[in-house]
């Protein structure tokens, strides 16, 4: 597993290209209407980048990541969407919610995985 500065810079370096090919081809994402969807999901994968980033730094500075650092890179996301389409928009929101859900589906399992590894080596120390 990556270290959490090598993880954050890695999430701002992808977001950054990312970004940059998304507003190249700004006119392809808005010329058919699977381009567009395809658009909105690009931009919903700018949100999970730009989460992990301001996830890792909070965790860096020690706080916990809460619902302002989703909300942040959410509008961030959809002012993204905003630039390539209109209807990026709803498709980034939607893939967006689904991508938060996933990942937080993830944590919880890896979250209680390293609890229960934690508790099993507390009692073979007290053994």
């Amino acid at each position: 597993m990556a270290s959490t500065g090598r993880s954050m810079l890695l999430s701002l370096l992808l977001f950054a290209v990312t970004l940059s090919l998304l507003e190249m081809y700004r006119a392809k994402f808005a010329s058919t209407e699977l381009m567009t969807i395809a658009g909105g999901f690009v931009c919903s994968l700018l949100f999970l980048l730009l989460l992990t980033f301001i996830g890792n730094y909070q965790e860096a500075s020690g706080d916990r990541t809460g619902w302002g650092a989703v909300v942040v890179a959410q509008l961030v996301a959809l002012v993204v969407a905003g630039t390539v389409h209109r209807v990026c928009i709803t498709t980034c929101f939607l893939f967006s919610a689904g991508l938060l859900y996933e990942v937080d589906k993830l944590s919880g399992m890896i979250l209680a995985r390293s609890e229960s590894k934690a508790r099993s080596e507390s009692k073979v120390r007290r053994h």
